[in-house]
């Protein structure tokens, strides 16, 4: 059973720094991309981070860059979301997704997510 368990998240200000983390289980977590997703009130759910199987390729949500970084341990079988510099337009519920298998490029393919964390509330007060 594929599982993905997010922790983190909450309500902070502008300006300020939280970091979500991912917990998978179930599958091969190390050959597979993973991704950071966003959902607004009202809006579609957006691509913000993917990093490739082997964690040495990342891409971002043009508005995040420079503030978010992706990162994973394939020990560990953990990916976090650092997010630095916080906005009140970063509010949202966050959910972290399991991508394609052994992909090293190109995450922003919302029908390729099969399998999605419970989702983490991000709150920025500004």
């Amino acid at each position: 059973q594929v599982l993905l368990v997010q922790s983190g998240g909450g309500l902070v200000q502008a300006g300020d720094s939280l970091t979500l983390s991912c917990a998978a289980s179930g599958f091969d977590f190390r050959a597979y991309a993973m991704a950071w997703w966003r959902q607004a009130p009202g809006k579609e759910r957006e691509f913000v981070a993917g990093i490739s199987w082997k964690g040495f390729n990342m891409e971002l949500l043009d508005s995040v860059k420079g503030r978010f970084t992706m990162s994973r341990d394939n020990d560990k079988n953990m990916v976090w979301l650092q997010m630095n510099n916080l906005k009140p337009e970063d509010t949202a519920v966050y959910y972290c997704g399991r991508g394609r298998q052994y992909a090293s490029q190109r995450y922003r393919a919302r029908h390729e997510y099969e399998y999605w964390g419970q989702g983490t509330q991000v709150t920025v007060a500004s």
